[in-house]
Order: C-alpha cells, then structure tokens, then sequence
C-alpha cells in the first residue's frame, strides 16, 4: 500500500533476522477483507505498508538464538505475531500486546507477507511446523480464519447442546460456525443471505438459515427459539447492526461473541431494553485472533486428523503478481468470492 487508497508493487530492500527472529520465504497466503479495510484507512493512516497477514511458507533463515527452527522447514506464521513477554501477553491476553491490537503487527506496525519475503517476529512462539499431511493450503487457514472462527466460538461459552446464532457466513463467520458444531452446540443458526455461503454453512454445522433478506433475523431467530433466544450470538461482520441484532437474540444470562471487524462509524450502538437497561447479564466479549505456537499447532492437528476441510472456501486462485486482482473481488465481493488464494510459486 502506498498510501490510503493506493496499493501498488514496490522494491523494498530484504528483511533482516534479529537475534530471536525468522525470514521466511512465502508458499500460499490469503487475502482478508481487513486488507481491504486498511486500504481505506480504518487503522489509520499507513504509507509504504506491505500488505497481508495470512501466509504458510519455507524457513529461509533465522536468528543465533532461534532453537526450534531452521532454514527449510514449513511452518505457518501466525496473523498475530505477538511479543510475548509484554505485560498483556503476561496478562493472558496476548493479541493485545503493546497497547490495543498490539499483537497485530502485519500491515499494522510493520511490513506484511506480501513480499518475496517476510520478518517474524520472536520466532520460536510464532511459527508453527506444518505436519507432512496437511497441505500449504489447508495450512494457511490456521493463520487467522480458522483462529479467529473457532476463538469467537469458544468465547461464547455455548453450552454442550446448547443453542447458537452465527450472524454473517463469510470467512471467520464460516469457521465460527464449524467451531460451534466441534464444541459441541446442539443449534447453529447461521444469518447469511448469500445462496453459496448458506450451503457452506450447512456444510460446515449450520442446523437452521436465516436469511435476512426475507424477513427480520431477530424476529426469525426468536421464532425458531420459541422467543426465548439462543444462549450464545456471534458476530462475525463487523456491523452495528448486527452487534445490535446479536444482542437482541441472546437470552438473558447468554454470550455476545464478537470477532468482527467493526472498520467504519466512530461509535457503536448497544440496544438499551434487549440489554436490559445494562442489567440482563448479557455478556459482550471481544477476541483479536489469538496467535502464538501451541494455538497453531493444535489448529494444524485439527487439519491432520481430518475434522475440518477450510479449502472449501476457497473459490479463487491468484498468482502473487496477480495479486490487485485479488483485492478488487474481496472489495466488491463480485463473483461469489468467499477467499482467495495467492500462490507465491
């Protein structure tokens, strides 16, 4: 990204490991919509920022006080790649290292992974070897959407058959729902207009579709519930609206889960009266995508053992000097795009 608005190539000179850090050498990555967000300046001004945050790829050289890895190995890297001895991450609270989001350093504080090449940091915590059977592919889901899908269903504390409503089935709202079915959530109730994201939906454990387009979910959500609410909402679009909806499905005592990106408008709105005038007990809960190696390595089981396919949402794949093409589908949203793949090979 040049600037706000502008994304372009440029040459940029060749990152070096610090005495903990690793360079690795990009294989496959992904495009997130929160790309898309930066470009247009919802994190404030950038200007020359290497993009991205998704990416699998080859070791290609490492710090003198790296143990865990070497020049070669396939590993992962985390979205989040935080300083884990920050008194956030000492907190238990590592995505926010170094202040607010301060966990996320690519494309926010520093270069992102679309490059020839890409600097970790701390490596021994934030790289993760990807095992012999899962795929580059499979593998770059780990990074962030599968993270942060499955963090905002294990926030939500969602009862074992218990009840939930995942509102928005892009990405993480996909991963969201497929996190509900593997906690163990006896009703997902997926919102999502979308004909090709309602059948990944159900592909993923959706038990019930609510499209808003035919009606108000809140209404439908509380008609399939018999007006009692679900235990758990998630918020998976990053909309007022639908914070305001997820409030008002949640049954008194319930989990608002929120994992979207909220990248526009200076304030959200909280419904006063389905909040209980701020006395319902309705939990709000927050999560960045948590980062670091034992979180990846358990996601990267998941991926080994055969309970989650993520490839299904794949539907495009771009070469990395295609890569604008890339970004104009996930603005536009144009071609039933749901993610794409960059192939860096």
């Amino acid at each position: 990204m040049n600037s706000i608005g502008e994304t372009g190539f440029a040459e940029k000179d060749e990152p070096a490991a610090g005495p903990t850090d690793a360079i690795v050498r990009p294989t496959k990555g992904l495009v997130c919509t929160s790309d898309v967000h930066t470009v247009h300046g919802a994190i404030g001004e950038r200007e020359n920022l290497t993009l991205g945050h998704e990416v699998v790829g080859i070791v290609d050289s490492v710090g003198a006080e790296v143990e865990d890895f070497t020049p070669g190995d396939r590993v992962a890297i985390g979205a989040i790649t935080p300083d884990w001895g920050s008194l956030a991450a000492q907190d238990g609270h590592p995505s926010q290292s170094g202040g607010a989001l301060g966990g996320w350093k690519f494309a926010n504080e520093k270069d992102g992974i679309f490059a020839e090449l890409v600097h970790v940091n701390e490596a021994d915590a934030n790289l993760a070897e990807i095992p012999a059977g899962v795929s580059d592919e499979e593998a770059a889901y780990v990074t962030d959407m599968m993270s942060t899908g499955f963090a905002a269903a294990e926030n939500a504390e969602i009862p074992m058959g218990g009840t939930v409503a995942v509102f928005a089935q892009g990405p993480v709202g996909l991963m969201a729902t497929k996190g509900a079915a593997l906690q163990g959530a006896g009703r997902i109730i997926a919102i999502e207009s979308v004909p090709e994201r309602q059948e990944l939906a159900r592909t993923y454990g959706a038990d019930d579709i609510v499209n808003f387009e035919e009606g108000d979910p809140v209404e439908q959500v509380l008609a399939l519930t018999d007006g009692e609410g679900v235990d758990a909402a998630i918020e998976a679009l990053g909309s007022s609206q639908t914070l305001e909806q997820c409030v008002e499905v949640t049954r008194p005592g319930g989990t608002i889960s929120n994992v979207g990106y909220h990248g526009e408008g200076e304030f959200v709105r909280i419904p006063r009266d389905a909040w209980g005038v701020g006395m319902a007990e309705k939990d709000i809960v927050t999560d960045l995508c948590p980062g670091g190696r034992a979180r990846l390595r358990r996601l990267l089981r998941l991926l080994d053992t055969d309970r989650v396919d993520p490839t299904k949402m794949t539907t495009h794949t771009f070469a990395f000097e295609d890569i604008d093409e890339a970004f104009e589908l996930m603005e536009t949203k144009e071609d039933n795009i749901i993610k794409p793949l960059i192939d860096f090979e």
